[in-house]
């Protein structure tokens, strides 16, 4: 195993670095650009936008849902172990999408089984980024993120391309085939620390070894040949190579040696009864986060976040059509501007978290309330290159995912990053599932987008206000305040015990 004095902020951390950039390339890059698959499949299938548009939309979202459970994976397994399994899932997911008869089964093979790879990606990558790096976590997770964005922007032309040669189908199988790259990147990933399920065998491996070790040894075993002044061969075994060879399996069928049937059972009943215990324990402290006042609040800035700004990225081109707009300048598409400056805006906001004297809490805050000052402004807008401006804004600042597990480690420590960071996501991915069967049902009430960006930007001003505010520090004096007048009245009623 690595040091971890040694091996923080620099030698195989950066190529930890390289291996969790590819690693969400090559899982996101599909997802991100799910924009490029959305017609064909409508023209394949011929079912409505909306029910097409859940496919894209849980694509994004069922991962981070599922993210309480990815991390307690990548927390008992290890980001390895978890990578190569996501690179199956994902690939697996895509492949099967190729063979899709309905909408039905790609919700399913796509949104569903590619989603959950991502979020197992997305968990393990965080994490052991993490793990290596201190001082310039907030660069290093910066270059990992910028993966998804990169992805989005080489997997959308390579796509359309395949999508012209092979068809929808081929286009789906080579995505998958480059997605088993995944295990791979797996490979790069050293860990760290010991995962607990490593540990846990290891402990249960010592324990069986203990206990076969002091147990007396048949009497035929005790005899010596005359003249031999040493054990058997077989009975020359060093302790440490008795460790290495000892199968865990013999305790248990010794242990059922000795018991009936009924008992046998009733010690079945008690290991699961004892794992029963155990996962609701890890259960409860996930939950214990939410009593912390800053991350409540950052789970709700997040949440927020999520349900306003991812949709209306969808649909910004959609808004320069219908405004007749596109016609002035039409360059640079929205959609490519915006994934360039979300790239740029994670290493830009990652390295700005390294630096002393910034609040990368606040920071956060200020990217939630520029971004959501900017979609306000968008259905006002009048002109493209102006519209151009305002994507690219969003696009800076929606380059914040860079900072939620920099700021989740400052809350509650590396030990417990990655309950932290999956209830965090989990809040997340409700917002992305959500927001666009929202702002789609905004326009079909209205026939416009502009409600529909004014709920979006209201929604992205409300969380950066609440995580602002609740991240004061005059929360922690008012606290300290009452935790000193509780010490006074305690101590006064000791003095009128004691005259008493």
């Amino acid at each position: 195993m690595v040091s971890s004095a040694k091996a923080l902020d620099g030698g195989w951390g950066w190529v930890i670095v390289i291996a969790s950039f590819m690693a969400q390339l090559l899982a996101y890059g599909s997802p991100q650009s799910v924009g490029v698959l959305y017609p064909e499949w409508l023209q394949t299938f011929q079912e409505g936008k909306g029910m097409t548009a859940w496919v894209g939309s849980l694509v994004s979202g069922v991962g981070l849902i599922a993210s309480p459970i990815c991390s307690a994976c990548v927390d008992n397994f290890g980001a390895r172990p978890v990578t190569v399994f996501s690179g199956v899932m994902v690939a697996g997911g895509l492949m099967l999408s190729a063979f899709a008869p309905n909408v039905q089964f790609l919700i399913f093979s796509y949104g569903i089984v590619v989603g959950l790879g991502c979020g197992l990606v997305f968990a393990a990558t965080l994490t052991i980024t993490c793990q290596y790096f201190d001082k310039r976590r907030g660069l290093a997770l910066g270059i990992v993120t910028t993966g998804t964005s990169f992805g989005a922007f080489v997997y959308a032309t390579v796509q359309n391309e395949l999508i012209v040669i092979f068809g929808l189908d081929g286009c789906l199988l080579i995505t998958g085939a480059l997605s088993l790259n995944l295990m791979a990147c797996a490979g790069f990933m050293r860990p760290l620390n010991m995962p607990r399920y490593y540990l846990k065998q290891k402990a249960a491996l010592e324990r069986n070894t203990e206990e076969q070790l002091f147990e007396k040894p048949p009497a035929n075993d005790l005899k010596i040949a005359p003249g031999s002044s040493t054990s058997p061969p077989e009975k020359a075994l060093m302790v440490k190579e008795l460790l290495i060879t000892i199968d865990a399996k013999d305790l248990p069928i010794q242990t059922e040696r000795k018991r009936c049937g009924f008992l046998g059972g009733s010690a079945i009943m008690k290991v699961i009864k004892r794992k029963q215990q155990a996962y609701t324990k890890y259960f409860h402290s996930m939950v214990d986060h939410l009593h912390n006042r800053v991350m409540v609040a950052l789970c709700i800035a997040v949440f927020l976040f999520s349900l306003g700004a991812f949709p209306p990225v969808l649909f910004m081109e959609d808004v320069a059509r219908s405004e007749g707009l596109i016609e002035e300048v039409s360059v640079i598409p929205l959609v490519s501007i915006v994934a360039i400056t979300t790239g740029l805006g994670k290493l830009v906001l990652g390295a700005l978290a390294d630096v002393r004297w910034i609040n990368s809490i606040y920071l956060y805050a200020f990217t939630l309330i520029v971004s959501g000052t900017a979609l306000l402004l968008i259905p006002v807008t009048k002109s493209y290159m102006v519209l151009q401006i305002l994507s690219a804004v969003v696009g800076f600042f929606s380059g914040n995912w860079s900072l939620t597990s920099y700021i989740t480690t400052q809350i509650v420590g590396l030990e417990r990053l990655t309950q932290a960071h999956g209830v965090l996501m989990f809040f997340g991915g409700f917002g992305i599932v959500l927001g666009p069967p929202i702002v789609g049902w905004f326009f079909d009430w209205t026939q416009s987008y502009d409600l529909a960006f004014f709920f979006s930007g209201c929604c992205v001003v409300l969380g950066g206000l609440t995580l602002f505010f609740f991240a004061l520090p005059f929360w922690d004096r008012k606290q300290s305040q009452n935790d000193r007048a509780d010490v006074q009245y305690t101590s006064n009623c000791d003095k009128v015990a004691s005259v008493a």
